[in-house]
């Protein structure tokens, strides 16, 4: 028997998509939180605008000491950095100005509705299949997440106007999802992450400065806490496995695990501010559950 047959063979690689999938839902739910908490002891846009500049340097200089090569074009340097317009600035631009008189859980049930528009869109755009499976699972997903907005909104106190810029932020990650499908950069996302942070920094530094009162920051434990997480659980962890997750899986797929958002984020909002959540909130779960298994299950191969 020779040495190459005598060895045993070589174990398969762990599947680590399950593990970002759920990193990447808790680290965005709890972002909502962390927001709201942010924004109670900062104007948005200074909040922003430090956040992305912190995690655009730290990405970009940590890349720099580690000697990682540039792989980005010009192109897709470009390309990055219109999409950290999008999904950065502008979304949580958005976001999180509405987030002064939205609640943490509200905010984010909002924002879940980012699978419908997106599927539909992906569809049109991408070329990416409807089939009756998937419409299913959407389907749910909308029940799920319209039966605990409605009982949210019947107890709850949050605006009219919250929930205006809350829906342009919702419009701007949808874009942001299907125009990265759609012009596919190239190169590591990890960089490309940084120039997104780092464009999105320089975008709304001035406009911060120009409409934001420095004066009005409330230094404390909590306000440090926020930005330490979103710098580095939302902007640079969270962000890297988004992308991840949507070349991994397609743009429907991905998106439709921010059916998962509204019940944790309504949990963690519970748990950390104190956010009124009832038993009948979580009802929701169980078609947004079922709705994700129908969108992300892959279709039997042909025999």
């Amino acid at each position: 028997m020779s040495l190459a047959t005598s060895l045993p063979a070589p174990r398969s690689r762990f599947n680590t998509l399950p593990l970002a999938i759920g990193l990447f839902c808790l680290l965005w739910s709890y972002a909502f939180v962390a927001g709201k908490i942010g924004v109670t002891h900062c104007p948005p846009l200074i909040l922003l605008a430090a956040r992305f500049s912190l995690a655009g340097i730290l990405i970009l200089g940590a890349t720099l000491i580690r000697g990682e090569v540039w792989s980005l074009s010009w192109r897709d340097a470009a390309i990055f950095a219109m999409l950290g317009i999008a999904n950065n600035a502008l979304y949580l631009g958005l976001g999180y100005t509405g987030l002064q008189s939205v609640s943490a859980g509200l905010g984010g049930l909002i924002v879940s509705a980012n699978p419908v528009f997106t599927a539909g869109l992906a569809a049109l755009l991408l070329g990416e299949g409807m089939t009756w499976r998937k419409a299913s699972g959407l389907l749910l997903g909308i029940v799920g997440v319209t039966a605990i907005v409605w009982h949210r909104l019947s107890v709850g106190t949050d605006s009219l106007h919250g929930i205006v810029f809350t829906l342009a932020s919702l419009a701007s990650i949808v874009a942001g999802t299907i125009l990265f499908k759609l012009l596919a950069p190239k190169g590591s996302l990890w960089i490309g992450n940084g120039v997104q942070n780092l464009a999105s920094g320089i975008v709304l530094t001035p406009v911060a400065l120009t409409f934001a009162d420095v004066d009005a920051i409330d230094y404390t434990p909590s306000l440090i806490g926020a930005f330490a997480f979103l710098v580095l659980g939302g902007s640079i962890v969270a962000s890297w496995l988004w992308f991840r997750l949507l070349k991994t899986c397609g743009a429907t797929a991905a998106s439709a695990y921010h059916f998962l958002m509204p019940p944790l984020g309504m949990l963690f909002a519970f748990l950390v501010l104190g956010e009124h959540i009832e038993a009948r909130d979580l009802l929701g779960i169980i078609p947004v559950a079922l709705g994700i298994y129908l969108v992300t299950r892959p279709a039997k191969a042909a025999v």
